[in-house]
């Protein structure tokens, strides 16, 4: 059980964030990526509430496919790292799941299944440059045909892509990505599938019949210097606790571990109820900007398993029991991120088992 740390995930928000896409994407339709528990918010409670409006879901593993089906949903459900094994493709076809198809091992599997119980349907993964997973853009043609003559696959051959750096608009990796997936695939038949959520951002011309997005859709962004809300997106994690400490420290006095900050006068230093127990990045650097109340103070000193030690100086009004805020809406986990030396995403999925998950409509 939580003590006060509290991660709130906002259902309105994950909704706003799904239509926004949409909008975006123009005709292409949206993969709503929920891999990764939903990038930490939770699979169950995010497929909840986009189930109206998601066309389809992709995740990483045939066990979360098992888990929204389990749920009840019944949208299209795209398992990006296909089969990882003979015995998974008999239980995809049982749940009505699709798979991509990156690797030879896969390709032998498929041979050997039958027709009997019903075709898989399948997305040709083709390596355009991230060197990943997936096909060279060289094999394409004989990899598809090879699909195209197994009585157990669907007839209906997606083509999909990953890119290594879309965040970078108008950068030449990307716009190389997409000259060998074209040139790979010209002439033939299905769905393409390009786009990640920064490429829904910056490379319009890669939209293609299918976007896949996860970041965005928890109003999250990778585009350096820039937050899901600079593009219009709604944070769909506020992630907060409570100061339940404040003390006064002298002049010259180190704080935390290994003393890494010194008090440059006598000053207030909070005591907030989180740590990298909890989730919140050990790496983050003093001067990483928290909440109090309604305040940015400074985080000073390092992150320790369970408390983090604050700068109060600018909040002399702060009180033990005031709500101290890590990230959310005005206080992006992009900017905690960047003093954390990682991404937003390493953050919402670093949500550990003692915080407390709970439910907002805004």
């Amino acid at each position: 059980m939580s003590r006060t740390t509290v991660a709130t995930i906002h259902l309105g928000a994950l909704r706003h964030n799904l239509a926004r896409i949409k909008a975006m994407a123009g005709l292409a339709k949206v993969m709503a990526v929920v891999k990764a528990d939903a990038y930490g918010h939770g699979l169950e409670r995010v497929a909840r509430a986009l189930d109206a409006d998601a066309e389809c879901f992709a995740v990483a593993a045939l066990g979360d496919g098992l888990r929204l089906r389990a749920a009840g949903h019944r949208q299209r459900i795209v398992v990006l790292s296909g089969p990882d094994q003979p015995g998974d493709i008999a239980e995809m076809r049982r749940l009505g799941l699709e798979a991509a198809i990156h690797h030879e091992a896969q390709l032998a599997w498929l041979s050997e299944a039958s027709a009997l119980r019903g075709r898989l349907r399948v997305w040709l993964k083709i390596d355009s440059g991230m060197h990943r997973l997936g096909f060279a853009p060289g094999r394409v043609i004989e990899v598809h045909a090879r699909l195209a003559g197994m009585p157990g696959v669907d007839p209906e051959i997606g083509l999909l892509t990953h890119f290594a750096e879309s965040e970078v608009f108008d950068g030449g990796a990307t716009r190389a990505q997409i000259a060998r997936f074209n040139e790979a695939t010209q002439g033939m038949d299905g769905p393409r599938s390009l786009s990640n959520s920064a490429a829904v951002l910056g490379w319009p011309a890669a939209r293609a019949d299918w976007v896949r997005t996860g970041g965005l859709l928890y109003g999250l962004s990778v585009v350096d210097g820039k937050s899901g809300a600079d593009f219009g997106f709604r944070p769909a994690m506020t992630l907060s606790t409570r100061l339940i400490a404040i003390n006064r420290i002298g002049q010259g006095e180190r704080i935390g571990y290994n003393g890494t900050w010194t008090c440059p006068e006598d000053m207030p230093v909070g005591v907030a109820a989180i740590g990298y127990g909890d989730g919140y990045p050990r790496s983050a650097a003093s001067g990483t900007p928290v909440w109090v109340g309604e305040t940015s103070v400074p985080l000073i000193g390092r992150v320790s398993m369970d408390l983090v030690t604050l700068d109060l100086r600018e909040a002399p009004q702060a009180r033990v029991g005031d709500r101290v805020t890590l990230w959310g809406d005005g206080l992006p986990a992009e900017t905690i991120a960047a003093h954390a030396g990682t991404i937003s995403y390493d953050l919402t999925c670093g949500m550990t088992r003692r915080v407390l998950f709970v439910e907002d409509e805004g």
